[in-house]
């Protein structure tokens, strides 16, 4: 395991400062995330693996040819084993455990290697994606999105602002997930697992 603390000086990591069209709000370094708590305090999370940032950065680039003025903004990226640990803890035994990968197999996020992101307009307001950022509910889940379409618990805007990110994403190789529009992952998750280094 890599420690969280040596990050910065891994060659394997690059920081998202000063990346183009994109925008860094990590809200797990803050109290404005879904448990209320700062979780990274004195921990440097704003890094994901060079391969990573690369994508990402072309993911920005597509989006900004596609809509001028628009970025990317970045709600999470590399989070430690040690935060997931207590991020698991606090949902262990939940309906909610579902949106947290068990510790002991490990987020990608650990490796990092997935990030979630959300998109700002060319005023720099998030867009309606029709839930929030880690909204643990069904309205996030991308596999039920034709679903609450009909049942209008989505509206057709919600759908064209997700695609447009998933969009982005894809082109330069991300994967999402089932459960969470904001979530991606950049390479075979098991590959991911069996030969990169996990950041404590």
């Amino acid at each position: 395991m890599i420690a969280c603390e040596d990050v910065p000086r891994d060659p394997g990591f690059r920081a998202l400062a000063g990346l183009v069209h994109i925008d860094v709000d990590l809200r797990y370094a803050t109290s404005n995330n879904f448990v209320q708590q700062v979780l990274y305090a004195g921990l440097d999370c704003a890094y994901l693996r060079t391969e990573a940032v690369v994508a990402l950065q072309q993911a920005a680039h597509w989006l900004v040819a596609q809509q001028p003025g628009w970025r990317i903004r970045v709600l999470d990226a590399l989070r430690p084993q040690r935060v997931q640990e207590q991020l698991y803890r606090l949902f262990e035994n939940t309906p909610q455990e579902m949106y947290l990968a068990h510790p002991q197999r490990g987020s990608i996020h650990s490796f990092g290697m997935a990030v979630d992101v959300t998109l700002l307009d060319a005023q720099g307001q998030e867009l309606d994606m029709g839930s929030g950022f880690d909204e643990m509910t069904l309205a996030s889940h991308p596999d039920r999105e034709a679903e609450h379409l009909v049942s209008g618990q989505l509206r057709s805007s919600h759908l064209y602002n997700r695609g447009l990110l998933r969009a982005a994403m894809r082109q330069a190789g991300f994967t999402g997930i089932h459960s969470e529009w904001w979530h991606f992952d950049l390479g075979d998750r098991e590959q991911v697992r069996d030969t990169l280094q996990r950041v404590r």
